[in-house]
Parts: C-alpha cells; structure tokens; sequence
C-alpha cells in the first residue's frame, strides 16, 4: 500500500480542519445565543427525545391548573350563592315566626307574604346564577339555559342531575357544582326522618306543634300513623291499614306517645279531627314558600283557619331549617371539593418543579463549559488558520530542489 502525500491533499486536510473548526463554533455561538444545550435533535436523539415527553407532561400539568381554576371559580360562585341562601332563609325564619303572632291582624300578615314574595324571587334569582362566562351554576351538565322557570307561579328544573368530574392532577379528580335538584328541590321535609301535619279539613283549634322519634316508646317501623279525635278529649291512634293501634286520652300540650313515635297537639281538636305521622317525603324550597305565602294571603276570620295556619306555619318551620341543613351540607360539600383543588395544586407544584428540573439540566446550557469551550475552539481555529498560512508558503518542489 502506497500512502501518497501531495500539496493538494496538505490544503484539503488544512481547510477541512478550519471548516469543523468553524462548524464548532457556530454550533457553540447558536448555543450561547438561545441559552439552550440542545439546538437541534441531533445534538442529542435520546435526550430530546425525552424532552419532548417531559414537555408534554409539563403542558398536561398547565392543563390541569386551568382546569382547577375553571373549577374553583365556579364552586366559589356556589358557595357565595349559598351564603345568600342561608341568609335568606334565616330571614324567612324571622319572618315565619314574626307571622306566628296571633296580635297581627290580617293586613300584617299580607305586608309578610309580600315580603316573603320578595325572598322567593332572590332565592330564584341564585338558583339561576351564572359562573361569569354564560354557564349556568346549578344545571349540571345541561347549563346552557336557565335551569329554574317560573311557570303559572310553579317553579320546574330544566338542568339534569349529573355533576361533573374534572381532573386537576393527574389521577386526582374533583366534584364540580351540585345540580340545583340537590340543592333546592330535593329537600327533606319535617325533621329529616320524621314528617307529621294537620289534615286540612279539621274543625278544632289543635296544632300540631312537635313530632319526633319516641325510643321508650317502642321502635318506630318506619310505618305512618294517624292520630283520630274521637271527641275532643279521646283519640286513637290508627296504622296505614286502618287498624287501632292505641287509644287514650286528650290533654292539650302533653306527648302523645305510640308505636317509638311522639307527637304534641296544642289547642282544642274536634272530633273527627286527625293529625298525620309517617316518614319524611321531600319538597322544594319554592313550594315550600308558595304555601307559607298563600297561607298568609288568605284571611284567618275565625279560630279553625288560625290553626289551619298555624299548622301550616310550624310546617315551613320545619321545612325551612332542613333547607338551611341542606345549604350548609352543599357548602361543606363544596369546601371539601375546594381543598382537594388546593391540595391537587401542591402536588402539580411540586411535579412541575421536579419536571422542569429535569429538562433544564438536558436542555440549558453551562454557559461558563460553553464560553470556555468556544474560547478553546477559537485558539484552534487560530493555529490552524496560521498553519495554513505557513502550509500555503510551502512546496514539495521546494524538497527536491
């Protein structure tokens, strides 16, 4: 094998020297201009290519606080909205109990419902409250239109019942608002388990003031039972088929105890007269103010329809405090949902960091390797520009001369 040395071989061997000197040291000045390691894939296919997928979990991490945000905003929104509910039916307590007073003449009693009018329509305006970008609250996943109309003075839900889920991090998803079925239709009536309320055509005074579970009593079979006047100071108490289950005698005020169950009737009943017990059905907060209303708009001109409505006014009562119950079970339930946001934020935090971390140290350059290195390319490129210089002097003629 013969190696063969000519000038022409010396000079290509002397620019292609200066030429990868150069191509180093524009690679290095891209480098030092975009503060970036990595200026190209080529630079490193395995480290961009892991970039790339820390990028994307990045950008999924963004995604996820944007959708924390959207959220949080909205269950803000509820438990302002709810705040005013509760305010509102604190006052309707207020005025409940005002319209209780047997000095208030009818005018009175009208001046109340009126009001009362007033805090329904509130209360329907909240029910129908927007998160600020044309969404509806409490429509569930129907939250285009309005979800509560008001139609020949009854109010109806439009919304569905689905409550959205929506992921704030990864594997970690959070309740948006409850649908407004939840929150004002679907409430319980009397105290929770219980329900008890006058039949609407007794003649007497009595008013059923108290009912509640009675344990000395017995167990209670969750079955409904009517407490039947058979003269104004004897009862009886029958079960769902008809059957006299007790009997006893009348003394206004006192408990009437039966089957784990208790009631207290106040006033003079008549005989024929009956006062119902069973399980608790539940009832809207709108119906619930429409028949406080229009118990207060009727005139009471004489002592049968004052208990009529008064029977009517401990009932809302009891109806309003479980609507509060509920308006403050919803705002626990929103408040919970709130610190799971929170929480998922600190572990996106702390992921991002970890994420970004890791992709700074593949992706930005050590600015002082990279100065150095370009300094020591650059004193390259020098030496072998001057050798060139003095290779450019010189002749293979000159050496056989």
């Amino acid at each position: 094998m013969n190696n063969r040395i000519s000038t022409g071989m010396m000079f290509n061997q002397s620019i292609n020297l200066m030429m990868a000197k150069q191509s180093k040291m524009n690679h290095l000045e891209q480098q030092l201009a975009t503060g970036k390691k990595l200026v190209s894939a080529k630079d490193d296919p395995v480290a961009a290519g892991t970039a790339v997928g820390l990028d994307r979990a990045v950008a999924e991490l963004e995604r996820f606080e944007r959708n924390g945000d959207v959220v949080q905003n909205r269950l803000g929104l509820q438990e302002n909205a709810l705040a005013q509910a509760g305010d509102m039916m604190a006052h309707i307590t207020e005025l409940t109990i005002q319209a209780n007073n047997p000095a208030l003449s009818s005018s009175d009693l009208k001046a109340i419902a009126s009001e009362l009018k007033s805090v329904q329509e509130g209360l329907l305006a909240l029910a129908n409250s927007t998160d600020g970008t044309g969404r509806y609250l409490f429509g569930g996943t129907n939250d285009s239109e309005a979800p509560f109309k008001l139609s020949n003075g009854v109010v109806t839900y439009s919304g569905d019942q689905t409550q959205r889920q929506i992921e704030v991090a990864p594997d970690t998803f959070v309740k948006d608002v409850l649908p407004g079925s939840e929150i004002f239709l679907r409430i319980p009536t009397g105290d929770g388990r219980l329900d008890g309320s006058a039949a609407a055509g007794n003649t007497g005074t009595g008013v059923l003031t108290t009912f509640g579970q009675h344990a000395a009593s017995g167990s209670w079979n969750g079955q409904s039972y009517t407490v039947r006047f058979t003269a104004a100071d004897t009862y009886e108490v029958v079960d769902a088929t008809n059957t006299v289950v007790q009997t006893g005698a009348f003394k206004s005020g006192e408990d009437i105890t039966f089957q784990g169950v208790s009631m207290r009737i106040e006033g003079e009943p008549a005989a024929g007269d009956s006062f119902g017990v069973g399980a608790a059905s539940s009832r809207d907060i709108f119906a619930t103010l429409d028949g406080l209303i229009s118990a207060l708009d009727t005139a009471a001109d004489d002592p049968t329809a004052v208990a009529h409505q008064q029977n009517v006014l401990q009932g809302a009562l009891r109806d309003v405090a479980r609507a509060s119950e509920k308006f403050i079970d919803a705002r626990a339930a929103g408040g919970a949902q709130l610190k799971a946001i929170d929480d998922a934020g600190a572990l996106r935090d702390a992921n991002s960091v970890t994420l970004k971390t890791t992709l700074s140290a593949m992706r930005d350059l050590d600015y002082a390797e990279a100065i150095g290195q370009y300094q020591l390319e650059q004193i390259s490129l020098q030496a072998a520009q001057t050798i060139f210089t003095q290779m450019q002097q010189m002749s293979l003629f000159n050496a056989i001369r």
